[in-house]
């Protein structure tokens, strides 16, 4: 039997949405250093040069993932987001003034409710969005987007699409998104902050969690048919970060079909999962097969915390080092 091969497309691309609208406490949304204050802490200190700097545009800026030019749109131009991630950052950036509708998955922060709901935001109802007269409409990029992106450029409304399914591309979601609502400084320092916040977990981590002490960790995202985070998602960056290995980082896809045959195979230490889906694994008898889930070895997560990428990064990697490392909690920001 292989040991894992692609997710069914509309399956993934529902779970897709379901992980990047798990929801996270609201951040404030008048300024982005109030937002990076709230999400992410303090973040100086120790901080590791790990990456360069989150908020340096980039030559990949100039195009959105479906390469189209990304360029400025008026300041009172209407905004409609149908990606979760997006929408969560228009409030950070400080410009949820100018959002006129969202998709239905679009709940974060708790003020993005209050907007119009239109739908899905994977093949979108075309119609219904155009009734909300954007200028500017923000898509997931996925190929079964694509005709509604086309759709909309059709009756001149300009597209904007991305996925930031890792955290370099949720740096250059924010990045894009600044450039294009004429907030790039808010970006920078959402971004910056970000970013930080990363590296400090992962020095103190680095410093303090020999490779050898690392838990070998499994994170399953759907039961059945069995679906794990895989090296292709940001999650996996977050077991990296907080001091973990995940036991699926060889296979690249972000969340890869795999059997529980494979799963046992590979000796998982410590589970990552919710309470809900803990209870709900160990009561399946397939899954009971897996010795840790038995045991009952899960890391708890907060599936409102982690399960999109967010603006509470930082502080999801934080959350997540915890768990791991319980001794560690003091030194955490």
């Amino acid at each position: 039997m292989r040991a894992w091969r692609a997710p069914n497309r509309h399956l993934a691309l529902a779970l897709g949405l379901v992980l990047m609208a798990g929801g996270a406490t609201a951040c404030g949304s008048d300024t982005a250093s109030k937002a990076a204050r709230d999400a992410n802490g303090s973040a100086a200190g120790d901080s590791a040069s790990h990456t360069s700097p989150a908020s340096a545009m980039v030559a990949g800026d100039s195009l959105d993932d479906f390469g189209a030019a990304v360029t400025p749109v008026a300041a009172n131009a209407r905004v409609v987001s149908l990606n979760p991630t997006a929408t969560e950052v228009l409030f950070a950036l400080g410009v949820q003034q100018q959002l006129v509708g969202r998709s239905d998955y679009d709940e974060f922060p708790a003020e993005a409710k209050r907007l119009p709901a239109l739908g899905n935001g994977i093949k979108p109802n075309v119609e219904a969005v155009l009734a909300a007269r954007p200028a500017l409409v923000v898509l997931y990029a996925t190929a079964d987007n694509r005709p509604a992106a086309d759709a909309f450029a059709r009756a001149g409304v300009r597209v904007l699409a991305l996925r930031g399914d890792r955290i370099e591309g949720f740096h250059r979601l924010v990045r894009i998104l600044g450039t294009t609502l004429g907030a790039s400084e808010a970006a920078r320092v959402l971004s910056d902050s970000v970013a930080a916040t990363l590296d400090t977990v992962r020095a103190r981590v680095a410093r303090n969690v020999p490779n050898a002490s690392r838990p070998a960790v499994l994170w399953p995202v759907w039961p059945t048919p069995p679906m794990v985070i895989g090296q292709g998602s940001y999650l996996h960056e977050l077991l990296e970060i907080a001091g973990a290995r995940n036991v699926f980082a060889d296979l690249p896809a972000p969340s890869p079909q795999v059997n529980i045959e494979e799963v046992v195979r590979r000796a998982p230490d410590r589970v990552v999962s919710s309470r809900t889906r803990a209870d709900e694994l160990q009561a399946s008898p397939v899954w009971r097969s897996v010795p840790a889930v038995a045991r009952g070895q899960f890391v708890l997560i907060d599936p409102a915390l982690m399960l999109r990428p967010s603006v509470q990064l930082g502080m999801a990697a934080s959350a997540l080092a915890r768990a791991l490392h319980p001794a560690l909690a003091d030194s955490l920001p």
